[in-house]
This record gives C-alpha cells, structure tokens and sequence, in this order.
C-alpha cells in the first residue's frame, strides 16, 4: 500500500543497541535528538532510578550467571524470567543453537499429508529458502531472513527444535500459533506464508518486517507525543479488534511484540500465547508478561477479550510516560499493584487520553472499555479517537509522522547485532521418539493466494 501523507516523515538514524537512559538524557540536552514534537518529552525519574530503567536483570540458572534484558528482534527480546511466566521463547539458553555446528538444512521433510491448493502453489522445505541472516534466537530455535530461491523475494522464517518444544510441553501452544495465524490476514499483523516440518523441527515463514520494534523506538527516545502514540494505538486496536472478530485473544499485547513496517505502519506479531475462545467463554490459563496482564488473569477468574484491553491500556500508558503504570521488581508486590494499585495518570496528559485510560485499566473486566456489546467500537468511538478515520487507516492513508531508516527490503539495521553478526547456520537436533512424531500431525500449510507463483521448483 502507498500511504499519503499530509505531514512530512521525520527519519533518524538508529544505534545498534539501545542506549542507556542516561545517555539520551545528554544527547537530547546537546539539541542532538531533539524530536519532542513526535517523540515527547523524556519521562521523569526519580534520584537512583535511571541506573534501573530498562538495564539488563542478571539471575542464575545451575550457577551460571545469565543477564537478559529487553532487546529488539524478530522473536522479541531476551526476556526478564522474574517477571514472566508460561510463555514460549521464554529465555535464551546458553549453548543451544549456538551456530558453528554442522547443518541439517537440508533434513528432508518429513512425509506428511498435503492440503489441497491451487497450481500457483507448491510443496516446500527448508531447502527451498537461502539463508541470510540471522536476526533472532529463543529457547525453542531460531528466526532466520531467509531469500525464496529463484527470486529476490524476502521473508522470515523461524524454526523451532521438536525436541525443545517436546522438552517444555510447548506443542499444543507450537500448533495453536500456527493454526490462529492461518485465519489472519489483516494489514497491522504479521502475515503467515506457510508452515512445514522435517523430523527434527518446525517452520514458520512469515513476511519480513524490518522496521525495528515498537519497543527499540520507545526505548531509544523515551515517550511517544499524544499524536503519534494515538495512531499507533488505533492500528492497534484495529488489529486487535481483528482478531476478537475471529474469536482470537492474543494475550501478550507489549511493545515488544509490536513491530514497524518501513513505512512506519505497527505490524502486530508472536502468536504464541493467542487462543481461540467462544465469545462468552472464559480462560483460566496464567500467561504472559506481567506488566501487561489484566487482574482478572493474576487472579485466576477467568478472563477472556477484555484481557486484551487491558494490556493495550497499559501500552498507551507506556508509550506516553515511558514505564507502564505499575512496576516493581518483586513479582509478588507488583501483582498486587496490578490487583488493588490505584491507578496514576501523568497531568501532562489531556483530559482525553485520561478518559481513555480510566476506561481500558478499569480492573472489573465487565466494564472496562471495549467489553460492552459493541466490543472494539466503544474504542474507536472514544473522543481520543474523533480525529481518525479508520477507514482510511485501514488502507495505510494515516501516514505515522515517524518511518524508520531502512535500506532496502534485505535491510537488518534496526535488528540486534548480537544476532545479526552471528553465522547463519540452522543447527542440527535431535530427532524426538517415534511415539511424539504424531504430536505435529498437520502443521504443514501454505498461504491460499499466489505468493509463490513464478517461483522456481
């Protein structure tokens, strides 16, 4: 889609890491990056606190020290384990597919049952992609930028170890990810191309979006202005509206699985937590990243389409202030934050963005906004949304005043380059027993539109 803009871009150049909160304070001190009409204003911390915001978290795992921080790429951050819980990708492991190994790239894939397509498609495997780089890693594999051969054609692929998924009793989330993303197709959410396996792994190919997360943007410059943090928040929510139409909760609504397009357009990602639920349904499950979790979840009631309100209420909050409203580094205290916290908006803000986050953070999820019968349009409805024509949002016309720097298609700028400067190998596992083979019965997949059509065999 070609957006029209009526407001001219603004670009900056983007570090390889984010900086410390420090830092941006000087640079932004010197008039270097000063952005404040797109950006905001830096959030207020308090003496002691800026060594903290946003630093890495060190624990232990058998004695070794392991530090995790929050980082951008593709399958989202190294994530902080104190303060997250059921969650797949949910730390990096030290030596596991490390690179450097002998590949199994070429593993056949496995005899599986084809679903029936039209002759523009065809049957792949992992032999059908280029490696080119790799852009991520979490504790179930890898995400690679991968090159369609015969083409020029760009994706991501993610491949995932059957042994590790079997490991941590990750299948049913695995297939859960894969069978929601089959239903989508929406423009401010990661396409799926296709799926495969070979005996020893899952694929996921899916559209290559190298913009940076949402959270790298926010972490480099602080806080987002009302006019840019409502635009992203509205394709958001028609995202999330989306997918509750399909009767899909995703769950794990957080900056970090938010990413930009090169047009600067939110690209909603990481299925692995989502869920199919009936409308009147409730789930009990204890998922996600804690910040960002409705109380109804901490509190095991059951929680179902509300649950996603509440995080995007507490991503404003976030892309406004620069923390979400309730922190604490001891899980306990912060779930009763979360529970029984009273509620404190910056007096910065307008009275509407107050409005609408008194509406999305209500704790009893029957009235919080967006639950009534008219689901998503109570919030496109809200007086913080009377400048957006969301017709006109949904086909990409609403222009956000920020586009990242990307280069071209193949661009891995705005990716960590502690992924990015590693080798490009998928590692080789081990094959899972005969008897959990049958676990990952039905994964293969490929989109029904001509994607690959011109491709060769």
């Amino acid at each position: 889609m070609a957006p029209t803009a009526t407001t001219a871009a603004v670009s900056i150049p983007l570090p390889s890491r984010p900086p410390r909160l420090d830092a941006v304070v000087a640079a932004d001190d010197a008039g270097e990056f000063d952005f404040s009409d797109v950006f905001g204003q830096l959030p207020s911390v308090k003496e002691g606190e800026a060594a903290d915001w946003g630093q890495p978290e060190l624990h232990y795992v058998a004695d070794t020290l392991v530090i995790c921080s929050r980082s951008h790429s593709l399958v989202g951050p190294s994530p902080r384990p104190s303060l997250r819980v059921g969650c797949p990708l949910e730390e990096c492991e030290a030596g596991d597919d490390a690179g450097g190994e002998d590949s199994d790239f070429s593993d056949a894939v496995d005899v599986e049952q084809q679903q029936e397509f039209d002759d523009t498609t065809r049957k792949l495997g992992p032999g059908d992609f280029e490696l080119l780089n790799l852009v991520g890693q979490g504790a179930f594999g890898k995400v690679f930028q991968v090159r369609l051969k015969g083409s020029s054609d760009i994706y991501a692929m993610k491949v995932m170890r059957k042994d590790k998924v079997l490991e941590k009793n990750y299948v049913d989330y695995m297939k859960a990810e894969r069978d929601i993303m089959t239903k989508i197709v929406h423009p401010f959410i990661v396409q799926l191309r296709c799926s495969f396996q070979t005996k020893t792994k899952l694929y996921l190919i899916l559209d290559f979006i190298n913009g940076g997360h949402l959270f790298f943007q926010l972490y480099r410059q602080g806080t987002f202005s009302e006019d840019l943090c409502r635009v992203y928040a509205a394709e958001i929510v028609s995202a999330v509206a989306h997918l509750h139409s399909k009767g899909i909760v995703h769950r794990d609504l957080k900056p970090e699985n938010i990413l930009l397009d090169a047009d600067g357009h939110v690209k909603l990602t990481d299925f692995g937590l989502a869920k199919e639920i009936e409308e009147s349904d409730r789930t009990n499950s204890y998922c996600g990243t804690v910040e960002y979790m409705a109380p109804e979840i901490l509190l095991s009631k059951g929680h179902g389409k509300a649950a996603d309100w509440w995080s995007l209420g507490i991503l404003v909050y976030e892309m406004l202030h620069g923390m979400p409203p309730f922190t604490n580094r001891n899980k306990n205290k912060l779930q009763q934050e979360i529970i029984k916290g009273k509620l404190k908006l910056p007096g910065y803000l307008s009275s509407e963005v107050h409005s609408l986050l008194k509406g999305l953070l209500h704790k009893d999820p029957s009235k919080r906004l967006g639950s009534g019968g008219s689901g998503s349009c109570d919030i496109k409805r809200h007086k913080w949304f009377k400048c957006i024509n969301w017709s006109k949002l949904d086909a990409g016309l609403i222009q956000p005043k920020f586009v990242p720097v990307v280069q071209g298609r193949a661009c891995i700028a705005n990716f960590d380059e502690k992924w990015t400067k590693l080798p490009a190998q998928d590692s080789p596992a081990s094959t899972p027993r005969a008897a959990d083979i049958d676990m990952f019965q039905g994964y293969t997949y490929v989109a029904p539109n001509v994607w690959l059509s011109g491709s060769s065999s």
